[in-house]
């Protein structure tokens, strides 16, 4: 499997576990220290490699009136300024093909949502950056399919590729997780990451937003722990029910730190067998 280095204590695919979390959207500068600021302490306790997540823009939100985040440059702002006063790598999603150099400069990693994971332009795109690619499984694609997604990126560059689990459509309304799709996609010698947090997400289910059954994340993330990951991904804010974005299915700080200290513990016990 290729090993990616971020820094001495943040690589995927050695045998270390990642975690990469943040809330939803980079709402405030304040909630964004706020929150990377409890992940960085905690994973420095834990051992665990730490990555922060959040992004500037929400292209896909259910409604049009919903709030999308701050926008390019100030969000990059914002992640600028966590990942200088944290001293900790940021990834963020990035949706135009245009943003992908700018977005560069900033963020240590590129993600590619799950609705854009067929998007020719912007894989490669993203692949001529050299940095690393997340790419997250379409809610429509079967695991074996994502072959497609990583050949993108790979003809681009020389940027390496993750990819991430995060549900697949079973309905209206509803996702669910087939632990299957980890081995296929470490088939492809890429990390493996699941999102827990979106993985419990109901799309559309509030009518003009998602909603989400936050009390599943913490069964599906000791599962996939138990069957092989090589990083966690989990939406964290410190009031759930204030977020932006997501708050239906994102963990606040204690529930945050239950999950991540049980998939360590599980994650321990199994590395040298998954």
């Amino acid at each position: 499997m290729q090993v990616i280095k971020l820094r001495d204590n943040v690589v995927f695919g050695n045998g270390q576990l990642v975690l990469i979390a943040g809330p939803c959207m980079a709402e405030t500068l304040e909630v964004c220290m706020e929150t990377g600021a409890f992940l960085k302490d905690l994973t420095s306790r834990l051992g665990i490699g730490y990555v922060f997540k959040a992004s500037y823009d929400k292209a896909n939100r259910t409604s049009g009136s919903s709030r999308r985040g701050p926008g390019l440059e100030a969000g990059l702002a914002m992640l600028s300024e966590v990942k200088a006063k944290l001293d900790v790598p940021v990834i963020t999603d990035v949706h135009e093909s245009a943003e992908v150099a700018r977005v560069a400069e900033v963020a240590d990693m590129l993600q590619i949502p799950a609705f854009l994971c067929r998007q020719t332009d912007l894989l490669t795109a993203c692949g001529a950056t050299g940095k690393p690619v997340n790419i997250k499984k379409g809610q429509f694609m079967a695991p074996e399919d994502m072959r497609g997604a990583v050949e993108k990126v790979r003809s681009a560059g020389s940027s390496p590729v993750l990819l991430t689990e995060r549900g697949s459509s079973f309905g209206y309304h509803n996702l669910v997780v087939d632990f299957r799709s980890f081995p296929v996609m470490k088939g492809f010698d890429v990390p493996v990451v699941f999102d827990a947090t979106h993985s419990v997400q109901l799309p559309g289910g509030l009518g003009n937003a998602s909603g989400g059954n936050r009390e599943y994340v913490r069964p599906l993330a000791r599962a996939a722990a138990a069957v092989g990951i090589d990083a966690l991904f989990t939406e964290v804010h410190p009031r759930p029910a204030e977020a932006w974005s997501d708050g239906a299915n994102s963990l606040d700080f204690a529930s945050a730190e239950q999950v991540i200290r049980e998939v360590k513990a599980i994650y321990d016990l199994v590395r040298g067998d998954a």
